[in-house]
């Protein structure tokens, strides 16, 4: 493909991405495969350059561009070859204009937490490294550093590496040993949180496909786990992930609006309950940029609503002197400190926990009743976490 070709390429696979955000479609990185599925011509390396002009576009625009021709017209050298014959884009037309250039879009800034200045905003889309989480349970990490070409320690984690951003290690053998997952560092650091040890009853509420129940596992491999979802999907990729590592994980499918019935045998049962929300993902834009033209106010307002109703739903689970531990991966202030201290109005016998040993005076920056950590101060995705304790 000649360059006009790949900004046409991109051209195209913006439409697409942008119709995605709007509908509630695929991601970008899901949709750029697609694209490249049926049209067998593209070379690798015209895949990886028509890649990166999709990318670089999302990232410059925080508001939704109205189409790719206006995305793609914002980057200099891509406009340039509009009109250029062949297979390039038509030539500009009068009164066609690029998508602005911003990082966040006018109204998501309000809404930010405090502690995320001006200063932070580009590293919030800056390209994320891959991160692995070593299976302590069946490997130790420095055992493992010389597995991955170009790997270091995790800053934070004590179960981390670091390895770079396009490294392959799908069909490694450490992978498909069950000695590695795909973790982000601010995530281990969740389930560092959570001060799992011993033979400790532990729910987390909204498992997924359980990254953080597998963690929790490997860390305490003596507890009992439920990894409870009503996304029947997400949760059946646990059991064969759950395999591979060596972990026993119950695994519990909820029905949406009969959660608290279908949990009501568990009460008072469990020493830990993790909620690890969904949430508006403004901390993971450096992985899922185009995350920012998905979001609304009525989209967070619903999201928040959502929160505070997984919040309450897991109070009943938590014995007397248990830790309740709420995770979002969001850096917005009424998904973090703001709903902790809402849940503290609603709930007189539960306070503020202190973290336990092993999760450092370092790891991300009080915030109200919690702690944020960020791309740009911590070198991690965006989450806030917060550690309650019901009163005895």
């Amino acid at each position: 493909m000649i360059p006009a070709a790949r900004v046409q390429a991109a051209v195209e696979i913006l439409d697409i991405v942008i119709a995605a955000a709007r509908d509630d479609g695929p991601p970008a990185d899901v949709v750029v495969s697609n694209y490249f599925k049926t049209r067998r011509y593209a070379g690798s390396g015209d895949r990886r350059a028509v890649r990166e002009l999709v990318y670089r576009a999302i990232r410059r625009s925080g508001e939704r561009p109205v189409d790719g021709r206006a995305a793609m017209l914002g980057l200099d050298d891509a406009a340039a070859l509009f009109g250029a014959g062949g297979h390039a884009p038509a030539a500009v037309g009068d009164g066609e204009v690029a998508a602005g250039e911003r990082l966040i879009p006018g109204w998501i800034e309000g809404e930010l937490s405090p502690l995320v200045g001006a200063d932070e905003w580009p590293a919030l889309l800056e390209r994320a490294p891959l991160d692995l989480r070593v299976n302590v349970a069946k490997a130790d990490r420095d055992s493992l550093l010389a597995a991955f070409d170009g790997a270091e320690p995790t800053r934070l984690s004590p179960w981390g590496l670091r390895l770079p951003a396009d490294s392959q290690i799908e069909q490694h053998e450490a992978m498909l040993g069950g000695l590695v997952e795909v973790q982000d560092e601010g995530s281990q650091l969740i389930a560092l949180a959570c001060g799992a040890t011993g033979a400790v009853n532990i729910i987390d509420l909204c498992a997924g496909a359980g990254g953080k129940a597998l963690a929790l596992a490997a860390a305490a491999p003596e507890a009992d786990i439920i990894a409870c979802d009503t996304n029947r999907g997400r949760l059946s990729k646990l059991a064969p992930r759950a395999a591979r590592a060596g972990a026993t994980i119950d695994v519990r499918l909820l029905d949406g609006g009969r959660e608290a019935e279908m949990l009501d045998d568990l009460r008072d049962q469990a020493d830990i309950v993790l909620v690890d929300a969904p949430c508006s993902g403004t901390g993971t834009w450096r992985r899922n940029p185009e995350g920012r033209w998905r979001l609304s106010p009525d989209g967070l307002d619903k999201v928040v609503a959502l929160q505070a109703h997984l919040l309450d739903l897991a109070v009943p689970l938590v014995r007397p002197g248990g830790s309740l531990v709420y995770a979002v991966c969001s850096i917005l202030g009424r998904e973090g400190a703001g709903q902790i201290a809402d849940f503290l109005g609603r709930h007189s016998s539960w306070a503020v926990h202190t973290m336990p040993d092993g999760f450092g005076e370092d790891f991300g920056r009080v915030d109200g009743g919690g702690r944020l950590l960020t791309p740009g101060s911590d070198r991690t995705d965006g989450f806030f976490v917060a550690r309650l304790k019901r009163s005895c």
